[in-house]
């Protein structure tokens, strides 16, 4: 596994604790969760693009390899949901180590609950392999409304080792 890059300036690193507290996902009226399907990997790749839009993935034929091959990787620990229209409109890409890698909402769909769905899908999802807690990193100024969705999740803030 490549040595994961230094935090940069505002990233923190937030824990879940698998408890009592979780909830059952709801997806809104329209919107369906699966699992993650071969067939998945260009949309998924041009969703996080366009989210992101920070060109830290690169191009598909360098992104997919590297997500593919990595031994942290569980084609059952890719969230996707999908809209009424067959379009991929989220996405919670989960590493095996209990880790929220990515957690993508396509801006047509926000404000609809659908990252707090594929948050307490991913919760479960490693609850029931046995995780004691998930974590994730976000940036505090990049990612102001992320921080309030998991915040109010009740994710905490915990040091960066361990």
């Amino acid at each position: 596994m490549p040595e994961p890059r230094p935090p940069a300036p505002n990233d923190i690193r937030l824990r879940k604790i698998l408890d009592e507290t979780l909830v059952a996902p709801h997806w809104p009226d329209g919107f369906a969760m699966r699992c993650f399907e071969h067939g998945d990997a260009q949309p998924l790749h041009a969703l996080l693009s366009e989210v992101f839009d920070d060109g830290t993935d690169g191009p598909f034929d360098e992104w997919w390899p590297r997500i593919s091959g990595d031994a942290e990787f569980d084609p059952a620990l890719c969230f996707l949901v999908i809209d009424a229209k067959g379009r991929l409109a989220a996405a919670a890409l989960c590493w095996t180590r209990a880790f929220v890698k990515d957690l993508a909402v396509h801006p047509e769909a926000r404000g609809k609950g659908i990252g707090e769905a594929l948050m307490w899908q991913a919760f479960n999802a490693f609850r029931d392999r046995g995780a004691p807690h998930v974590d994730l990193k976000t940036n505090t100024v990049e990612n102001a409304a992320a921080l309030r969705l998991y915040e109010r999740l009740g994710m905490i803030q915990v040091p960066w080792e361990g």
